[in-house]
């Protein structure tokens, strides 16, 4: 657990140059995941997407009168789960809120959370950022509480309909500190947080299907006061923060963090004060406006759910879902880096998603070789899937077949070159890497008797070429390239080489 009152370390702050002074962001966000859960919080109501419009609606989720709800002990387990994967306090008692407001898609005129007693306290996140550098970014709390159904507008010219098949379902809401000092640092965070609760099997982190949302509260301050803040935990000290609501794209998120924070120096630099408020962010506009004033807690009326006891759990049921817990990103990155000896680059590409990892570590078991089966996944599988528009769950080639072409290739059967030539064919056609070879004749040429014959040929017929290779022994290169295209790519290139070498006396 976190100390409470312990600053994080200070980043590298994106500064921003105003019309009088240079001025600093601060973000700190509210991210809503999804609880991967085939029923809703508190209804056996199914969580299926794209199903028909208000067919996945119980009585509960529709506040039809005398229905009460009943927990689903499987969210709170996968809160739980995502608590402990985030390093945080699980706090044995916790309790549900109801918080009030009115809006045409909550059925019950408030929506069940968590806002005295959430079930998740202080956690932390280690962010990568672009430049190399990691560092922590705090969490304040992880609350569950029901999600909203849906207004469509664009239905109908006169008249708005309501969906309630999402009214309901369970979200995790992810607080975290005001640690964030970018819009690159803000998209990183939701990328390592998405990262972290796949690897859980607590989140999806579908942002298209609204799966994975944030709410990012971004304000402004001049140089030195967001240290003053580290030093107080006095928020006057970060300016005035504006909300803006339900992002679900990294692209958007960077791009109205940044027009936001340009707005508020505006404001302040002209001599107004900024407003707190909720604003949306239009894409086609690049603009930030206004959705309402900023409610505070208050202005919901919270108040203790008169209809679910405070939620006790057992700390060995919670030391059970620990000890049942996944490899975690950061630790399964250390391993293959450790195992495999890979590059920090090379370990956090293959280790950004589960199933990426999962195929790599089967290429090496196949392969017998980690560094050449995560050269091959990276650079040829995962190119040549990003052409075909697949993902490795719906890649042509298995780990198997691609593990068996680097067999060949370490055993000196085949050479680089035909390797790649295998590769296309067992993608576009299947079979095994090895009875291809066979059945079409790819072996590679190690018969340096072979090999001698072709390069004597090519020697004698390039008098003038050999007089410059040897003046220039880079030049080689020439006649290795002419005996691999006489021997039809085959050839063994180390023996080609040396004996390149040999004949030219180089």
């Amino acid at each position: 657990m976190l100390d409470e009152t312990a600053p994080a370390p200070t980043p590298k702050p994106r500064v921003i140059a105003g019309e009088t002074s240079d001025w600093e962001l601060v973000i700190g966000m509210e991210v809503h995941a999804q609880v991967a859960s085939n029923a809703k919080l508190f209804s056996g109501a199914s969580t299926t997407f794209g199903a028909e419009p208000n067919s996945n609606v119980a009585f509960v989720d529709a506040g039809m009168p005398g229905m009460l709800p009943v927990i689903n002990e499987y969210c709170v387990a996968q809160a739980v789960r995502t608590g402990l994967g985030l390093k945080a306090e699980i706090h044995l008692k916790s309790a549900f809120d109801r918080k009030n407001y009115f809006y045409p898609d909550l059925p019950q005129g408030y929506q069940i959370s968590q806002l005295y007693e959430p079930i998740v306290g202080e956690g932390e996140v280690l962010v990568e950022l672009g430049d190399g550098t990691a560092r922590t970014v705090r969490i304040e709390r992880i609350h569950l509480e029901q999600d909203a159904g849906k207004s469509i507008h664009d239905m109908d010219p006169t008249m708005s309909f309501v969906d309630l098949n999402r009214t309901g379902v369970a979200l995790m809401e992810i607080v975290s500190r005001p640690d964030i000092r970018g819009p690159e640092e803000a998209a990183a965070y939701i990328v390592k947080l998405r990262q972290i609760m796949r690897y859980l099997g607590t989140c999806d982190g579908n942002m298209q299907n609204g799966n994975l949302r944030a709410d990012v509260n971004v304000s402004v301050c001049k140089p030195g006061q967001y240290e003053k803040y580290q030093e107080t935990q006095d928020f006057s000290h970060l300016g005035t923060r504006c909300e803006i609501k339900n992002m679900n794209s990294m692209r958007f998120i960077q791009a109205a963090i940044d027009v936001e924070a340009r707005r508020q120096i505006a404001i302040i630099e002209a001599g107004g004060a900024v407003v707190q408020e909720t604003r949306l962010y239009d894409p086609d506009k690049n603009e930030t406006r206004s959705m309402r004033s900023k409610e505070e807690a208050h202005d919901y009326r919270y108040f203790p759910d008169p209809d679910l006891l405070p939620l006790e759990i057992e700390q060995g049921w919670v030391d059970d879902i620990a000890s049942a817990l996944p490899e975690l990103p950061d630790a399964k990155k250390a391993r293959f880096m450790g195992d495999f000896g890979l590059s920090d680059y090379d370990a956090s590409v293959l280790t950004a998603d589960t199933s990426d990892a999962a195929f790599f570590e089967a290429v090496a078991a196949a392969a017998g070789d980690g560094k050449l089966a995560a050269n091959w996944v990276i650079n040829d599988l995962f190119g040549r899937l990003k052409v075909d528009e697949k993902d490795i769950e719906t890649s042509p080639i298995s780990p198997e077949q691609l593990g068996g072409i680097i067999q060949l290739i370490r055993s000196d059967a085949i050479s680089g070159k035909i390797a790649k030539d295998l590769f296309e064919i067992i993608y576009t056609e299947g079979g095994d890497p090895a009875q291809i070879v066979e059945e079409r004749g790819m072996k590679q040429v190690t018969d340096t008797g072979a090999i001698e014959e072709a390069v004597a040929k090519i020697i004698a017929d390039n008098p003038a070429q050999v007089e410059k290779a040897q003046a220039n022994p880079k030049l080689a290169g020439w006649f290795v390239g002419q005996t691999m295209k006489a021997m039809g790519g085959k050839a063994n290139p180390k023996a080609v080489n040396q004996i390149v070498a040999a004949k030219l006396g180089l």
